[in-house]
């Protein structure tokens, strides 16, 4: 099978070396994502081999033990692999994941999805557009990138989703009693974006006008943050936004928009 390769240790690993930082549940919420995004959860169905890899993990491995967990919940065979790029974080493994040293390369392997948070972040803007080419032709036929970007405590999240062709999606999800607005969750977007949030970029426009819808829900407040939230979506939505519509019981406040919709003026590209 496709994705039943071990990883190729005579492969030199492509990326830089992170500052690792990583902690408990940090992901907890790209993970629930995952766990109920539709797509993600039929190619992980569907896949001959499920096998996922969970890149730059940092210098504990935590959250890839929990990834693999989760993702049980969706296909009890789940395999994952941990890649490091640093030799000094590889550690045994335990509890059906294993770790090894890798890269962009993905180290051969074939998975069909690939979870690559807090890495990005850490590389210029101009190496983006490498980066996640590398890595995608890596992946399975019907393979899956995620590439995001949290705060310390996993509060403040962004990510972007991509299959083979190319990226597909941006979803922010934050903490509902700790962000005040979502333009707080800028600090945080996908290194391909964070430099973008200024005037006349498309991701500074929906940040705006999610401002402005939250800011018009302001008087179902004291129903809570979740209350309001789904209201401002309803009218970013009459505004002609295509944010996503989740039937299920969120946890979160979550913003999730076609590509299309925050892809970089290519005119102002650096």
């Amino acid at each position: 099978m496709a994705g039943s390769a071990k990883p190729d240790q005579l492969t030199k690993p492509v990326g830089a070396i992170t500052r690792g930082t990583t902690g408990v549940n940090r992901l907890r919420r790209s993970d629930r994502w995952l766990v109920h995004d539709d797509l993600v959860r039929t190619r992980l169905r569907e896949a001959p081999d499920p096998l996922v890899v969970d890149l730059g993990y940092g210098a504990s491995p935590w959250t890839t033990f929990e990834l693999a967990t989760r993702l049980r919940a969706v296909r009890a065979d789940v395999r994952v692999v941990g890649l490091e790029i640093d030799p000094q974080r590889v550690v045994p493994g335990r509890d059906g994941v294993t770790f090894a040293r890798g890269g962009f390369e993905l180290a051969g392997l074939r998975p069909v999805l690939v979870r690559a948070f807090n890495v990005l972040r850490q590389y210029p803007e101009s190496a983006v557009a490498e980066a996640w080419a590398t890595i995608r032709s890596g992946l399975a036929p019907d393979g899956l990138l995620v590439d995001g970007t949290c705060d310390e405590l996993g509060r403040r999240c962004a990510w972007v989703l991509l299959d083979r062709t190319g990226p597909l999606s941006l979803t922010l999800a934050w903490d509902p009693f700790t962000v005040e607005r979502p333009s707080d969750i800028a600090e945080r977007l996908p290194k391909v974006l964070i430099h973008r949030n200024i005037a006349g970029e498309p991701i500074h426009s929906l940040l705006s006008a999610a401002d402005h819808a939250w800011a018009r829900a302001a008087p179902l407040a004291p129903f809570g943050p979740r209350v309001r939230w789904r209201t401002a979506t309803e009218y970013l939505r009459a505004q002609g936004y295509p944010i996503r519509l989740y039937r299920r019981r969120m946890r979160d406040c979550v913003l999730s928009v076609p590509w299309s919709t925050v892809a970089p003026d290519s005119s102002s590209a650096r």
